[in-house]
Parts: C-alpha cells; sequence; structure tokens
C-alpha cells in the first residue's frame, strides 16, 4: 500500500512568504511614489515642504550618488544586470535563511528596493529620485523610497552581523 503524502508548510518556508510579501510591500510602495512623483511634477519640479526638505523630480542614470551617471548608457543595463541577479541572490538567501528574522527583514528591504530601481531602469532608462534633504545650502542627493529601504536594509544586516559575531 502507497503511503500518502501530506504536505504542510515548515516554519521557514511559510517564513520566505512572509519575507517575500515585505519586499512587495516595498516594491509597491516604492512604484506608487514614483507613478505620483511623475504624474504630479515635471523634470526638476522642487517643492519645498519644510526648511530642511523638498519634494523634487530628478532622474539618476547612474547608481549611488549618481555613480557613472554619465557613462554613456551601458550603464543602464549593467545596473539592471546586477539588480535583477542581486535580487535572485536574495531570493535564494530569504529560502535558506528564511527563520532568522532580523537577517530576513533586511534583505526583504533590500530585495523590495532593489527590484523597484530595476523597474525604473527598465521602463524609464534612469531611476526616479523625488526626496531631497538640504541644511545650510548644502543637498544630500535626492533618493527615493527603494533607496531608503536598501539602506535601512543594509544598516539591519550589519546590526544582523554584530549581534551574531557577540553571540558566537
Amino acid at each position: 500500500m502507497a503511503k500518502k503524502s501530506t504536505r504542510t508548510f515548515s516554519t521557514s518556508s511559510a517564513s520566505i512568504w512572509l519575507w517575500l510579501g515585505l519586499a512587495l510591500l516595498v516594491l509597491l510602495a516604492d512604484q506608487f511614489t514614483k507613478i505620483w512623483i511623475i504624474g504630479t511634477y515635471q523634470l526638476g519640479d522642487s517643492l519645498p515642504l519644510s526648511s530642511f526638505f523638498n519634494l523634487v523630480r530628478v532622474h539618476n542614470n547612474g547608481a549611488a550618488f549618481s555613480f557613472l551617471a554619465q557613462a554613456g548608457g551601458w550603464q543602464r543595463w549593467f545596473f539592471t544586470g546586477l539588480g535583477s541577479v542581486a535580487a535572485l541572490l536574495m531570493i535564494w538567501l530569504l529560502k535558506k535563511h528564511a527563520g532568522q528574522k532580523l537577517f530576513g527583514f533586511a534583505i526583504a528591504c533590500v530585495l523590495g528596493g532593489a527590484v523597484g530601481n530595476v523597474i525604473d531602469r527598465v521602463l524609464y532608462g534612469y531611476v526616479v529620485d523625488f526626496l531631497d534633504f538640504h541644511y545650510a545650502g548644502i543637498h544630500f542627493p535626492a533618493f527615493n523610497l527603494a533607496d531608503s529601504a536598501i539602506t535601512l536594509g543594509a544598516a539591519c544586516l550589519i546590526l544582523d552581523e554584530l549581534l551574531r559575531v557577540r553571540r558566537g
């Protein structure tokens, strides 16, 4: 008599769906805000909201801090490919370490942000940035929600590693 197989989700397989869901929320929030900015503001527009913060519409053809922005166009596909490979690696990491809460949170944030910026590169050829913080006439480079999620995720990865080393 053949044994009937019953499938149940383990804690780690259930957790990967939690992390992928979080990444999807980050991605959707990022894309929603960018679509709103594109529909509301023209390139170069700026709306001061406080003495240190403006909403702006800028296009970043490069990577962080406009790295390689003037490279002639090849960087669009380079960063698209790099982001796609990184996304696949992060999904694998989530599958492998789904039960680790801080690590999973961190990777999910980075994944959602990375995919958000990849989508921009594919659709527009650049990343839409709109958050402009400044002080005494000095402006931090404009960024978006995807960049914020990537930064939060990177900080959480550092914290996770520091805690792991401290425990070990």
